[in-house]
């Protein structure tokens, strides 16, 4: 087994180079964050990355919830599902499991 080596990160611990995402960059980051990541979250983190792709940022929560509720309905676009997958700040943290910068808005 090949061991990856450990991306770049920013002071805040997001990605300083997109390219080096990987769903295993993902695993990695997710466990520094004492997070398990299960299909729940990895749909999610499409979205995340579908809209960042689309739109060039890493969406804040109330588009986040928007392209979210669009994709996967309305249960899956409650502030309070995404804190149980995420934690208290769970459009920052998604995007950064997802490789992606600090959403703007976010604390």
């Amino acid at each position: 087994m090949t061991t990856q080596p450990t991306p770049h990160l920013d002071p805040e611990g997001h990605l300083l180079h997109l390219e080096d995402w990987s769903p295993e960059v993902a695993q990695w980051l997710a466990s520094e964050s004492g997070i398990t990541l299960t299909q729940a979250h990895w749909e999610i983190i499409q979205t995340l990355r579908d809209f960042y792709q689309r739109y060039d940022m890493a969406p804040a929560m109330r588009p986040l919830t928007k392209a979210i509720k669009a994709q996967h309905g309305p249960d899956k676009a409650r502030s309070i599902y995404l804190m149980q997958l995420f934690g208290e700040s769970p459009a920052r943290m998604a995007a950064k499991i997802a490789g992606l910068p600090k959403p703007d808005n976010c604390l």
